[in-house]
């Protein structure tokens, strides 16, 4: 029976590049996004080719009711579930600066990037629970992906800034209470990855990237990410729950 794994936001961008390096290791997926299933039939089918089963779910993280039904899919369709990783975020709908910073603005991102991944991941963690207490040997993950935005401050995208530091507080809070049930949390932080929503500010890290702004000169990728995920998902980086994995080609690393 092939492990099952849960991404949300999983049919494109960074979410993607995941759904793919699970879907090569084997594993079953479960899908969410807040477009329509018709809207990405040809995604499906691409991450089925590699012979695993594919369940997606038109869900918004950031609703209640989404969030169960996404679970209750999971558990009629799989009965059972291995990783959940925390993926689905949206960007700022413009960069404002701080002083100037609306309040729904700021409550919609908190909602998304951080409330959403949050309760699913308590949704997730009871499932995983009754899976242990049934089955000694069962061991699960849960992998949040918040950005490197947790520790770099950025006055113009504040609310994004506070909700990936929220993420990675998560992250501890997480480990330490999910540790007794044998399941192991993480969190993965990406610097700047090449995707739909990064389009935008393209020009400008072309140009940072060429100056010298990374160690490592050039973008990062879905792959990058997808890969390392993968890495704990199956297990290559054991003894290391509530750890963070730094993916920004050395763009934080202070250097003189």
């Amino acid at each position: 029976m092939r492990p099952v794994a849960m991404i949300t936001g999983g049919t494109r961008g960074i979410g993607l590049g995941i759904a793919q390096s699970l879907a090569a290791a084997g594993y079953d997926l479960l899908l969410c996004g807040r477009r329509a299933e018709t809207e990405v039939e040809n995604t499906l089918a691409d991450l089925r080719r590699y012979n695993v089963s594919v369940k997606y779910v038109q869900a918004d993280i950031s609703q209640t009711d989404d969030r169960h039904s996404l679970v209750e899919a999971g558990k009629s369709t799989y009965q059972r579930l291995n990783v959940l990783v925390n993926n689905a975020g949206v960007a700022p709908r413009e960069r404002t600066d701080i002083l100037a910073l609306k309040e729904d603005d700021f409550g919609q991102m908190l909602q998304v990037n951080l409330q959403g991944g949050f309760f699913l991941t308590q949704l997730a963690a009871q499932w995983m629970i009754e899976k242990r207490q049934v089955d000694a040997g069962f061991h699960g993950k849960v992998i949040n992906i918040s950005s490197i935005s947790a520790s770099v401050a950025s006055v113009n995208r504040a609310a994004y800034c506070i909700a990936k530091a929220g993420v990675s507080m998560a992250t501890r809070l997480w480990a330490v209470r999910l540790a007794e049930f044998g399941i192991d949390v993480y969190e993965v932080r990406p610097g700047i990855i090449k995707t739909d929503m990064t389009a935008a500010v393209q020009e400008k890290y072309d140009r940072l990237i060429a100056d010298g702004l990374l160690l490592e000169d050039r973008w990062g990728t879905p792959e990058d990410v997808g890969k390392a995920v993968c890495a704990l998902a199956t297990g290559q980086l054991p003894y290391a729950t509530g750890q963070v994995l730094v993916l920004d080609g050395g763009l934080t690393l202070p250097r003189l």
